[in-house]
């Protein structure tokens, strides 16, 4: 008999249709039942041994919320008959209403229950606690993962002593994963925690990689790359990567329109083992990252939210160093100016910040000039090294890049038809904050724009890099910036900013209420309870839309 070996995940929603993402222990056929009679059934297909179904789940009703069940063959496999959670729904919006996206990034894996938890309490964990006592009560529309869901380099001890039981770890990647079967106990060991899996099986998720999703500073400059490449173990571990994330993450990212359209997707459910499909599929989108997207869009009533590749589509060469590829630029403007005044509120997710504390910007902005050869070999070669030491590859470290987005957001954000926020939603960074920006007075856009910052959902921070954050924020900050943006001779940015919130350092989540042309802005953390449970506590909450 099949079983379900993870999952169920609900991933894509609208007013009349769902996915429902399912791993089982061998072929079979899936499929979801729900309480007022919609559904939908799928065979598995196969990837290096593993089977797998997305099912679309079609009749749904707007505005409704319907539990579900999940058959394998036939037979009942979700949700447990022993289940301490209420049973999964899937909930369609209404027309209009309020919508609710939480959102945050950087989960490393807790550990099993009655284990000591080295970095606190787990803020997805703990929201699954909430909305299960009171499942009838608020929950996100959707919940916005922006990067890091598993650690392919930073392995737990749990995972280390599996990968010393399978091969010998005195080899390189040694304690880091390396190929597909590796990831997929990565998956396992994230998602199949109890509350976690809850969480996924009724709360639609978004999902987009950062670089601890394959390796850490993941395509940080070209350099690196050859650097990489000249390795042993670099070509499995980026083909395994990509790989999984295709499978566990990107395709619940798609609506069932792009599915339909999707030629691999076609071809690895028509084969019989669809491995090596995949496997070249990867292998192009690690050596030809311009061939294939990884950024896509999702439409929540009057929020448009665009998830944006800012990993894997970077142009790498010094001399035109880009964060995003020709395509994928172009992509992103036609998707943020597609259809003036059809939305209120239009979200950006990146997994990096796009405007960081001010030193750190200055930072990388200077190091970006030091490695083009602004001044000369010696220093190109020492920025280089500060570049991958300190991890210098945001969108600062791309300063055209860093251009073109506030030209593009400025443009959005301005005309009788401009939306009442513009909001870039980014983690990475281990803490959270609220940054603002400001243009020259004729370039000043009409929406209320803010760098929107929450991370981490679960894991630590250094002391040094607390202190070194909230110096970077400081005036005396600011002015040493300066003075590296003037050794490295590079130009002013375009836009100012100043930080209105934060920064908070802890185990955290961010959620926007967004209705009509309002947005709430509120900010949890994960707080340990001596007695009890953890429980999210709210930090702030601020009103946008209001310049």
């Amino acid at each position: 008999m099949a079983e379900l070996r993870l999952g169920p995940l609900l991933r894509y929603t609208d007013r009349s249709s769902a996915t429902v993402w399912v791993e089982a222990s061998r072929p079979c056929a899936a499929e979801v039942r729900c309480a007022d009679g919609a559904g939908g059934q799928t065979r598995t297909f196969q990837v290096a041994g593993h089977h797998y179904a997305l099912v679309q789940v079609t009749g749904l009703t707007p505005g409704t919320s319907s539990a579900y069940e999940v058959l394998l063959d036939g037979e009942r496999v979700w949700p447990p008959p022993d289940s301490p959670f209420p049973d999964p729904v899937i909930r369609t919006p209404p027309e209009g209403g309020a919508v609710r996206i939480a959102f945050g990034s950087c989960r490393w894996a807790a550990p099993p229950h009655g284990e000591r938890d080295p970095v606190g309490p787990d803020a997805l964990d703990t929201l699954a606690a909430r909305i299960a006592a009171a499942p009838d009560g608020e929950r996100p529309d959707a919940l916005v993962l922006l990067g890091d869901q598993v650690y392919a380099d930073e392995t737990s001890p749990a995972t280390q002593r599996w990968l010393a039981a399978r091969r010998d770890v005195s080899e390189p990647p040694g304690n880091e994963v390396a190929d597909y079967e590796e990831y997929t106990h990565l998956y396992y060991e994230s998602w199949l925690d109890p509350e976690i899996r809850w969480l996924l099986s009724t709360v639609p998720s978004c999902m987009i990689f950062d670089d601890h999703d394959v390796v850490d500073d993941w395509n940080t400059s070209a350099a690196w790359v050859e650097d990489m490449r000249a390795t042993s173990w670099w070509g499995e571990r980026v083909q395994s990567g990509l790989m999984s994330y295709w499978v566990y993450q990107h395709l619940g990212n798609l609506s069932p329109q792009e599915l339909a359209a999707d030629p691999l997707y076609a071809a690895v459910c028509e084969s019989a083992d669809g491995t090596d499909e995949l496997r070249a599929f990867a292998v192009r989108a690690d050596t030809e990252p311009a061939s294939v997207r990884w950024s896509y869009r999702r439409d929540f009533g009057r929020a448009r939210l665009l998830m944006v590749d800012s990993r894997a589509a970077r142009v790498l060469d010094e001399d035109k160093r880009s964060m995003l590829d020709p395509g994928e630029a172009q992509w992103l403007r036609e998707q943020v100016l597609d259809g003036p005044g059809s939305y209120d509120h239009l979200l950006i997710g990146t997994s990096l910040p796009w405007l960081l504390p001010n030193l750190v910007h200055d930072a990388e902005a200077w190091n970006a000039a030091l490695c083009r050869g602004e001044r000369g070999e010696r220093w190109a070669r020492f920025g280089e090294k500060v570049r991958r030491g300190a991890d210098l590859e945001h969108w600062a470290a791309f300063p055209d890049s860093f251009e073109a987005l506030a030209a593009l957001i400025a443009e959005a954000g301005s005309g009788p038809d401009a939306p009442a926020t513009v909001c870039v939603l980014s983690g990475d960074v281990h803490h959270a904050y609220v940054a603002e920006p400001s243009w020259s007075a004729e370039a000043e856009p009409d929406a209320h724009v803010v760098q929107l910052t929450c991370s981490p959902v679960h894991n630590s921070i250094p002391l040094s890099m607390r202190l070194g954050f909230r110096f970077g924020w400081s005036g005396v900050g600011r002015a040493l910036g300066r003075g590296f943006a003037r050794h490295g001779r590079c130009s002013r940015p375009s836009v100012d900013w100043r930080r209105t919130g934060g920064p908070w350092f802890g185990n955290q989540l961010m959620t926007l209420t967004l209705e009509g042309r309002s947005a709430l802005l509120r900010m949890e953390q994960a707080r340990a309870v001596r007695g009890g449970a953890p429980r999210l506590e709210v930090v702030t909450e601020t009103v946008l839309g209001e310049k």
